[in-house]
């Protein structure tokens, strides 16, 4: 709160680098203890939801945010006073709550090393999303600007993502928890890509560009949810804070990796290196989770078409089909095969 205010109070670049990076290493805390609490109380049929929700209000809040900036002069301290009553009315929610923080006895620090040798797909994806999220937010107003949209349509531009987030976010998350997970980041991440292959060949001050970008973040946001929920489906319960950390500062190592390549690829090749760096960062993402598939088959739990989720049957049949269709396969007299026990999961990946 402190640092989001010596911004907008001071006029010197140094200043602001330092008080932003302050700023950056405070939120990322906040992430922390909000997924370490959600995960500790999630279980592997649930944390998919469970962090989607978490995401929803985060997202929504997000892009929220940034449509506000129409209504604040941007040289003026009230955007930042605004930014900083925000921040120290969020602990009022969890002073007052009667319900208990997670016990921290029994736990345990992971290394980074050590977090990936216990699931490499989830620090791998997690790193990854965090560079296509940080070229998609970083970059998406430079973009805007740059091919001449107005104020107001740069805001609505930069805001589309985050509002297709929300809205993907829930039916994704619910298919990730009745569907191997990786098989459903493959197919959101194929969705972004598409996305962006189809804003390249559109002028960007058209509609369709702003539904094309919501549909772009629809996709891509909840990548993070599904790498996060998939490491600690993996993580033993005594490492979930641990975890939690490392995955957060994976996702921001990158977020910072992600605007460089947007910048570099739209230095060399115009504006439209944008719509490559989100591209090229999403096939990435698509090419490591089919490797992971085929490197490491885990056993997913058997579960009969009906106990199959709504969202997820809805929005999600391609990938049931490939990933889980023979075990929905009726039986001669029409009924579900039988199910098995759940089996625990093996100490790693």
């Amino acid at each position: 709160s402190a640092a989001i205010l010596g911004v907008g109070m001071v006029n010197a670049p140094v200043a602001w680098a330092a008080l932003r990076l302050v700023t950056g290493m405070c939120l990322a805390g906040q992430y922390v203890v909000a997924e370490s609490w959600l995960n500790d109380l999630a279980d592997n049929d649930n944390r998919g939801r469970l962090l989607s929700i978490y995401t929803v209000v985060t997202s929504g809040a997000f892009g929220l945010g940034q449509l506000l900036l129409n209504s604040v002069d941007a040289r003026a301290l009230t955007g930042f006073a605004i930014a900083s009553i925000l921040t120290s009315l969020a602990i009022a929610p969890v002073t007052l709550s009667e319900a208990d923080a997670p016990p921290t006895e029994g736990r345990e620090h992971i290394s980074l090393r050590g977090l990936a040798r216990v699931v490499p797909t989830g620090v791998g994806a997690c790193f990854l999303v965090g560079a296509a999220h940080g070229a998609l937010t970083g970059m998406a107003a430079i973009y805007a600007t740059r091919v001449g949209l107005s104020p107001g349509r740069t805001a609505l531009f930069v805001a589309a993502p985050t509002i297709g987030g929300v809205v993907f976010q829930w039916p994704i998350a619910a298919a990730s928890d009745d569907v191997d997970r990786r098989a459903v980041g493959i197919a959101a991440a194929l969705g972004a890509a598409a996305a962006g292959l189809l804003l390249l060949a559109g002028p960007p001050s058209s509609p369709m560009a702003i539904v094309l970008m919501a549909l772009l973040g629809g996709a891509s946001y909840p990548l993070y949810s599904i790498a996060a929920a998939y490491t600690n489906d993996w993580v033993d319960p005594a490492h979930v804070n641990a975890a939690a950390s490392q995955l957060v500062t994976l996702y921001g190592l990158g977020a910072i990796v992600g605007p460089f390549l947007a910048a570099v690829l739209m230095t060399t090749s115009g504006p439209e290196g944008f719509y490559w760096a989100l591209i090229a960062v999403h096939i990435v993402i698509v090419g490591f989770l089919v490797y992971r598939r085929r490197a490491w088959r885990a056993p997913l739990i058997d579960r009969p078409w009906r106990e199959v989720s709504l969202p997820a049957r809805v929005f999600f049949i391609p990938a049931t089909v490939v990933a889980m269709g023979r075990r929905y396969r009726p039986t001669a007299t029409g009924a579900s095969p039988p199910t098995t026990p759940e089996q625990p999961a093996p100490p790693g990946e």
